[in-house]
C-alpha cells in the first residue's frame, strides 16, 4: 500500500521524534525557557506560520490582509508559558483542506491500517461481482465504459494478444505529457484523479497501413499509422461506488479473488453538498496498475496464457477443416 516515505514505523517515526517533541512540550512550559529560547528549541513546523500548499489558498489568505495578515503572525502548537503570565504564541489549527497535516509533518500521519477511500485497479477486474455481492450496504454497482484494456495496452512477451483494429470500433493513441506525469503520481496523496493518459478515437477506415480515426474529444478526422494505435472498448468494466453508504468494513477487497480493489489511506476527498456528490466513479476510485505491478503482472500473464490457449485451439480447428477435404481427394483418387 502506498505510504509517504516519512510516515514508516522505524525507531525515528516511533521513538526519537515522539520523544524530541515532548521534550520541547515540555520545556517550553516554563517562562523562562518557552519565551527566550522557544525557537531554538528545534525546527518544529509550528513555530512560524506555514506556506500554503495551493494559489487558491493564497489568494484567499491576501484578500483579508487588511484585517488579519496571517504572514505577520506566529503561532506555536503548546503552551510556551503559563497562566500567572500572559503567552505570545497563540495554539494553531491545520487550517484543512487549505493545509495537510502529512505535508507539514508527515512524521505524524502514520495511518497504519486505516481504511479510507477505495482504490481499484479496473484493467485487472474481471466483473466476477464477488465485491456487489459480499457488500452489506449494496454500495457497488457496475457498468461499462471506454478504455484500453490491460492486455490491449501489454508489450513484450504479452504485446500482440489483445483485440484487433476494426471499423466503427474505437481507437486510443497515449498522451505523452500524461505519461510522464503518470511517473510520480501519487494516487493515495494526490488528491484528485488520475490523469486520463488516452486519447480516443473512432476508427472510420483502415487501409493499408494507415487508419482514418475521428477524435473523440474534437470532432475532427485524421489519417494515423495503425502501428501507433491501440485498441479500446466501450464495453470493458467498470464501476461506481456510492460512498454514503459505505461503511469501509474492506469485504470487497477480501472478497475479491483477483487483488483489485484496496482500501486505501486516503482520507479527504470523501464528502460533499449532495448524495450525488458522494458516487464515485471509476476515474475517482481508480489506482493506477503501476503501483500494484505485481499484481498486474500477474493478471496479465493469466490472461494472455488463456488467450494462447484460444488462438491454439482455433488454429487446430482451421487446420483440421483444411486437412478433411484433401484427405477427401485422396480417398477419391
Amino acid at each position: 500500500m502506498p505510504m509517504h516515505p516519512h510516515a514508516q514505523p522505524n525507531f525515528r517515526n516511533l521513538f526519537w521524534y515522539p520523544f524530541k517533541i515532548t521534550l520541547i512540550t515540555a520545556l517550553r512550559t516554563f517562562p523562562f525557557i518557552g519565551k527566550r529560547f522557544g525557537k531554538r528549541l528545534g525546527a518544529y513546523h509550528n513555530t512560524s506560520h506555514p506556506e500554503f500548499l495551493d494559489d487558491a489558498s493564497r489568494a484567499r489568505a491576501a484578500s483579508s490582509a487588511e484585517m488579519n495578515d496571517i504572514t505577520r503572525q506566529e503561532f506555536a502548537p503548546d503552551r510556551v508559558t503559563s497562566d500567572l503570565k500572559p503567552t505570545l504564541w497563540k495554539p494553531q489549527t491545520v487550517q484543512y483542506p487549505y493545509e495537510r497535516l502529512e505535508d507539514m509533518e508527515p512524521w505524524l500521519f502514520v495511518p497504519g491500517n486505516y481504511n479510507g477511500r477505495i482504490g481499484v485497479i479496473w484493467e485487472t477486474c474481471t466483473a466476477c461481482k464477488m465485491c456487489v455481492n459480499i457488500c452489506p450496504n449494496d454500495c457497488l454497482h457496475m457498468t461499462t465504459e471506454l478504455r484500453v484494456d490491460v492486455l490491449d495496452n501489454a508489450e513484450g512477451e504479452h504485446g500482440g494478444l489483445g483485440m484487433e483494429l476494426e471499423v466503427g470500433k474505437f481507437a486510443a493513441v497515449p498522451k505523452e505529457e500524461v505519461v510522464k506525469e503518470l511517473a510520480t503520481f501519487n494516487h493515495v496523496t494526490a488528491h484528485q484523479d488520475v490523469p486520463q493518459e488516452w486519447r480516443f478515437a473512432e476508427v472510420l477506415d483502415l487501409s493499408g497501413t494507415s487508419a482514418t480515426v475521428r477524435w473523440n474529444d474534437s470532432g475532427k478526422e485524421s489519417v494515423v499509422e495503425q502501428s501507433e494505435l491501440r485498441t479500446a472498448d466501450d464495453q470493458i468494466v467498470s464501476g461506481r461506488i456510492d460512498l454514503g453508504r459505505c461503511m469501509f468494513c474492506g469485504l470487497c477487497m477480501e472478497s475479491c479473488g483477483f487483488t483489485s480493489f484496496f482500501m486505501t489511506n486516503e482520507y479527504d476527498g470523501m464528502s460533499g453538498f449532495t448524495r450525488q456528490d458522494l458516487w464515485f466513479d471509476a476515474s475517482r476510485t481508480r489506482v493506477l496498475p503501476s503501483v500494484h505491478q505485481e499484481a498486474v503482472d500477474a493478471e496479465l500473464a493469466k490472461r494472455a496464457s488463456k488467450e494462447r490457449t484460444k488462438r491454439a485451439k482455433k488454429a487446430a480447428k482451421a487446420a483440421a477443416e483444411t486437412a478433411k477435404p484433401a484427405e477427401a481427394q485422396k480417398g477419391d483418387a
